[in-house]
């Protein structure tokens, strides 16, 4: 993690990096994991899985999990990290929130991730549509801890509250790299735009929901900029921290500039949990919605249920 992200180092034209040995994916072997490729077809869905090239795919899949991308698989963004194509959206399905709680019913998922492209052409940036998935899911499956993973709808404070109006169990919006890399590494959005809308979310539900972000390395950051933004999360009362390696989908992505030791990650997992995050999930092959259901987001909401009595109780 000493690259410094200099203009040239992110020259196309380096696209050959060698993988080292612990970035290795295994084949799907297991019958459940074609199981629900098919049902996923079967209902014309979309998972962020397959469009983003997820290394941990054939493991969840595999056991019956999976990420749903809803809004099309046409990003109005092109970030150089991301393999989702760039491109002009199709119209929303109206009954693509049925089809999320539908498919979560049948894969008998306990925890589902939902999230989607940017989609800048709505005036909502998509939040309507966030909103009805969330409602939709919480009909037909009420014991399914619900998380979103949202872009930042143009820092809209009322796109925001159509999503948490819905009370989502656990928001999550990535920061995905450091503040000097952002405008390098994440097309229209902004470092501190990130942290508000992070923050937002839990205000606008006076607390009672996890809030989540997640960092990729490999792209020439620093480590006392990772610590600090670990500080930058915490400040805005971020509870759950992911961190992964960056993987370049294509030539035409951003190289990646180091391949970090999981050992490193070990040890930033660590600092992490030091610092003040109630989970962690840190590794080479960590993604946003890896092992989600590790995490306990009750905790968050009694937290804040707690701090709203004793308020009362000194009032």
């Amino acid at each position: 993690m000493s690259g410094c992200g200099t203009k040239q180092e992110f020259d196309p034209s380096l696209h050959r990096e060698k993988k080292p040995s612990w970035i290795k994916v295994r084949l799907p072997s297991d019958p459940t994991f074609w199981s629900t490729k098919s049902l996923v077809t079967d209902l014309k869905l979309v998972t962020v899985c397959e469009e983003a090239q997820c290394p941990n795919r054939w493991e969840c899949w595999s056991h019956g999990t999976a990420t749903f991308m809803i809004a099309g698989e046409k990003c109005t963004r092109a970030c150089g990290f991301c393999a989702v194509k760039t491109a002009r959206p199709d119209p929303l399905e109206a009954d693509e929130p049925q089809r999320v709680a539908e498919a979560t019913r049948r894969m008998k998922l306990r925890h589902v991730v939902i999230t989607a492209v940017a989609r800048d052409d709505l005036r909502d940036g998509g939040a309507e549509h966030f909103q009805k998935t969330i409602r939709a899911l919480r009909e037909l499956n009420p014991e399914t801890i619900i998380e979103v993973l949202v872009p930042d709808f143009n820092d809209r404070d009322w796109a925001l509250a159509l999503v948490m109006e819905a009370r989502p169990h656990i928001f999550n919006h990535n920061l995905e790299t450091v503040a000097r890399l952002t405008p390098l590494v994440r097309s229209r959005a902004q470092y501190q735009r990130s942290l508000t809308v992070l923050q937002k979310a839990k205000t606008m539900v006076h607390g009672k929901v996890a809030t989540k972000s997640g960092l990729m390395l490999g792209l020439g950051e620093r480590l006392e900029e990772v610590s600090q933004a670990m500080d930058d999360l915490l400040a805005h009362d971020v509870t759950v921290l992911t961190l992964g390696q960056y993987l370049r989908p294509s030539p035409k992505h951003l190289p990646v500039i180091e391949y970090i030791d999981p050992s490193v990650f070990e040890e930033l997992k660590q600092l992490a949990l030091a610092k003040g995050f109630r989970h962690v999930a840190s590794g080479p092959l960590v993604r946003s919605s890896y092992h989600a259901a590790n995490f306990r987001p009750e905790l968050d909401v009694l937290e804040a249920i707690a701090a709203d009595l004793k308020l009362k109780a000194l009032a």
